[in-house]
């Protein structure tokens, strides 16, 4: 295979591969749209141009190399081939902190960056951000498509004071069912959100979160780190394994009250498994606890409460 992995060869990525399989490959600083993509020799510059070359159902791949420069496209992207790919070529970095970049900027304004509407994918080691500065709601991704793989991922919205000061915005929004997120992380302590808004809004579909970590910067009443809205009939259970719920504030001040906001009636259950944790979140877990399960022997409302040591 020499130096670098074969262009028809994915599984030198530990990806799916089929007969007909290719790579393309993407850097920001050293691409050209021009190239074909097919070798890291002769990249394409935009993680947008590239999907375009990608054929649904026989499990391509789009590998974003890591560097100085973010793909920054001028629209939104759709992700809308299944069995389609996406992994960044970088450090392995659990959810925060990828080299991996795909960030709307200020000037293109984009809601949401990037749309997965496709099934079958899998997403790894990319991170994720949207520094939109409009007066409108802002959000980062969206996945309406199901039986997606998202590995090592970081879900970075409302990077501006202006659109995290509004409710509607966002960081992740599903709405896609039997989705896997695992090591991910989705929010962000870079910007006070100074609006009763969430990181992630879940309306549809049975989801599981493993190893996640979900953070924000926050002092307002009313904001939450997660958003189930039960108000359709297409919810089902959502699995939150091992998972870290976290409200940075200015000076160890008030945080949010409540880790998640459930709207709606639909039957539901969120399933907290093993160590989920609460930091800096003040009361519990949910204004709502009615479809809430906990593990340990006797949960209550002071269940995954971190507190200090004691001397």
């Amino acid at each position: 295979m020499g130096l670098y992995p074969k262009a028809t060869d994915p599984l030198a990525l530990g990806l799916p591969v089929g007969p007909n399989s290719n790579v393309y490959y993407v850097d920001g600083t050293n691409g050209d749209d021009d190239n074909t993509g097919l070798s890291p020799l002769k990249p394409m510059a935009s993680v947008a141009a590239a999907e375009d070359k990608c054929v649904a159902n026989q499990h391509d791949v789009v590998a974003l190399i890591s560097g100085a420069t973010a793909d920054s496209p001028a629209a939104s992207i759709a992700w809308d081939k299944n069995f389609t790919h996406l992994v960044g070529l970088g450090p392995q970095f659990p959810g925060i902190g990828q080299r991996s970049r795909i960030v709307g900027s200020a000037a293109a304004d984009l809601t949401p960056v990037i749309t997965f509407s496709g099934r079958g994918c899998i997403v790894r080691d990319v991170q994720f951000q949207n520094g939109k500065d409009a007066a409108s709601d802002s959000g980062c991704v969206i996945v309406s498509g199901p039986y997606n793989l998202f590995e090592r991922v970081y879900f970075n919205g409302m990077n501006d004071a202006t659109p995290a000061a509004r409710a509607g915005s966002y960081c992740l929004s599903v709405t896609g069912a039997e989705n896997v997120f695992r090591d991910c992380t989705i929010g962000s302590c870079q910007t006070i959100r100074a609006a009763a808004n969430a990181e992630m809004i879940v309306s549809n579909g049975a989801n599981r979160w493993e190893h996640c970590e979900f953070q924000t910067y926050s002092e307002t009443s009313g904001k939450f780190l997660v958003t189930v809205d039960a108000s359709g009939n297409g919810l089902g259970n959502l699995i939150f394994d091992d998972c870290l719920f976290y409200c940075q504030t200015v000076n160890w001040g008030t945080g949010i009250a409540n880790a998640f906001h459930i709207t709606g009636s639909h039957s539901h259950f969120v399933i907290l498994r093993r160590n989920c944790q609460l930091v800096g979140v003040g009361l519990g877990w949910a204004d709502v606890v009615t479809h809430v399960y906990g593990a340990g022997a006797q949960p209550n409302a002071g269940m995954g409460v971190s507190t200090n040591p004691t001397t």
